[in-house]
């Protein structure tokens, strides 16, 4: 069974690697692999002795810290369900958050969460914090209730007595989709160490490798891609001091703890590539690989990346459903790296499926489907959802794209963000791709917006690099050299910042929603269920 789940993985990994590094926070903690085993095993011992019992839901809500590292562990050991939720969260969202998941405790920091603690009070949803002081003392658990105060020696049964199944649901979070109700994702200890297998394989990452975490811990790249990965691979994660990203400190971190990669949205890879070109790092570690996942990344972003930085950048394709990673490209020694593709299938099966479930041929458009130990069962309390996003025997990702003759998938958007102009139907990564390659546009995103003539009419909104001078005229005379005239956007927004979701995805419904709203006339669109 222990190779089946995610904490029986991270079991043997501390009894292989006990003195190499697990996990440092700059200025405060080194923990090697058997510390991290030990802080995580005393703190799932006092969970149950307070009375957690398996398949309770709890929800934490931390900076980038320690804590939630040994308090996530701590949770999944003890058989209960981690339910990790955005500190940036206001009260009313903490609110449906914590009851749509049915939270029985909210775990915080010491410094504690005033609108994560006014929602669970509302609840009647009791509130712990969590701390380490030093790197040598015990986790001190903080409550007004008496049994998390109470320290209980560790039991020295506990191995025997908690079995982690392979079927416990270890990870509850909530899809960021283009729905109006975000849909709740159960995934398990097995769906976990599937994945985290997935990507130690397609990418080696071994005992010898070590990362600078730049994402939120509280959804899946982050969590899956960065920090597990590294973990059950016997490998080295560093956590920024500040508790979340920070391009000041980053290629610091990076040196200072010899990282060998990191992994990060475009939105942060574009802040990393802006400081380099204005305020550049007197030399730069050698990285095996940069990596690139949770939106598209523009060819021309990628080539500037390599260029700068002397490291493959990799593109991948992920999502909650899926434990994260669907798919990549390889490293150069695996195959080459396609810019403008998200690579190949990664320990799972993949096809390519019309509306009535047949699968297409190389190079036809169709649904990117998948089916894997990687994939959740169903969403939670969701028939309608089910019964649409598992059809055929496969999930359905609700992506349209394309596997190439070399067996390469290449995306053309959201099935529900494809902009229908007239009947012609335009994929908006494409005239993405097209704005960003425009040397003085830092960030673009094209979106649909209702017309009267046309049905759908497509906009785009430009963020220009720091410095330059750039109008709306030069954006479209960029556009009309590039692209074929129905796919010019017919509105450029040039703006100093663009919505973004807590993981630093660009959401298209909400990008054309918070430009509408500016125009008066116009009507703001509903998109999405």
């Amino acid at each position: 069974m222990e190779n089946l789940t995610l904490s029986g993985l991270l079991i043997k990994v501390a009894a292989k690697f006990p003195s190499r590094r697990a996990i440092s926070v700059p200025g405060r903690f080194d923990l090697s692999h058997a510390r991290l085993h030990q802080l995580v095993e005393r703190t799932a011992t006092r969970l149950v002795a307070a009375g957690v019992q398996p398949g309770d839901v709890i929800a934490l809500t931390f900076p980038n810290s320690v804590e939630f590292v040994i308090a996530f562990l701590a949770v999944i050991r003890a058989r209960a369900t981690a339910a990790p939720l955005n500190p940036a969260y206001t009260a009313d969202e903490f609110q449906f958050y914590l009851s749509d998941s049915d939270s029985k405790i909210l775990l915080t920091s010491k410094q504690g969460s005033a609108p994560a603690q006014a929602a669970a009070s509302k609840l009647n949803i009791p509130h712990v914090t969590v701390a380490l002081p030093d790197a040598d003392s015990d986790v001190a658990l903080s409550s007004s209730l008496s049994q998390y105060e109470s320290d209980p020696e560790p039991d020295p049964n506990l191995s025997s007595k908690l079995i982690n199944d392979p079927s416990d649901i270890s990870l509850f979070l909530h899809t960021s989709g283009t729905t109006s109700r975000p849909k709740g994702v159960p995934l398990t200890q097995l769906n976990l160490v599937s994945s985290v297998n997935n990507i130690k394989s397609v990418y080696r990452i071994t005992e010898s490798d070590s990362t600078v975490i730049v994402l939120p811990l509280f959804h899946v790249h982050g969590l899956l891609a960065g920090l597990l990965s590294s973990v059950g691979a016997g490998g080295a994660v560093t956590l920024p001091a500040a508790g979340r990203f920070s391009a000041s400190t980053f290629w610091s971190d990076m040196k200072n703890y010899n990282a060998t990669w990191y992994t990060a949205v475009p939105t942060i890879h574009q802040i990393i590539l802006d400081r380099h070109l204005n305020s550049p790092e007197p030399v730069y570690p050698r990285l095996r690989f940069i990596r690139s996942c949770s939106a598209a990344l523009a060819p021309s972003i990628l080539a500037r990346l390599e260029e700068a930085f002397g490291a493959p950048v990799l593109e991948a394709y992920a999502m909650t459903e899926a434990s994260h990673l669907m798919a990549s490209n390889p490293l150069p020694q695996d195959g080459p790296h396609v810019p403008g593709s998200v690579g190949k299938p990664v320990g799972q099966e993949m096809a390519i499926l019309d509306e009535n479930g047949k699968p297409q041929e190389a190079n036809a458009n169709g649904e990117v489907c998948i089916r894997g130990p990687n994939v959740t069962k169903g969403y939670k309390n969701n028939p309608e959802a089910n019964k649409s996003a598992f059809q055929f025997g496969w999930f359905h990702t609700g992506d349209l794209g394309y596997l190439d003759s070399d067996g390469y998938l290449h995306l053309v958007g959201r099935i529900k963000e494809l902009i229908n102009r007239g009947g012609e139907k335009i994929s908006p990564i494409e005239v993405d791709a097209v704005l960003l390659s425009h040397p003085d546009v830092a960030q673009a995103v094209a979106f649909g917006v209702p017309d009267d003539k046309y049905g759908e009419e497509i906009n785009c909104a430009v963020i220009p690099r720091e410095g330059a001078n750039i109008d709306e005229s030069e954006v479209s005379r960029h556009c009309k050299t590039n692209l074929a005239g129905f796919k010019v956007p017919k509105k450029v927004f040039i703006t100093d910042s663009l919505p973004k979701t807590a993981s630093g995805k660009i959401q298209r419904r909400i990008v054309a929603e918070h430009f509408l709203a500016q125009i008066s006339t116009a009507k703001v669109p509903k998109f999405g269920a």
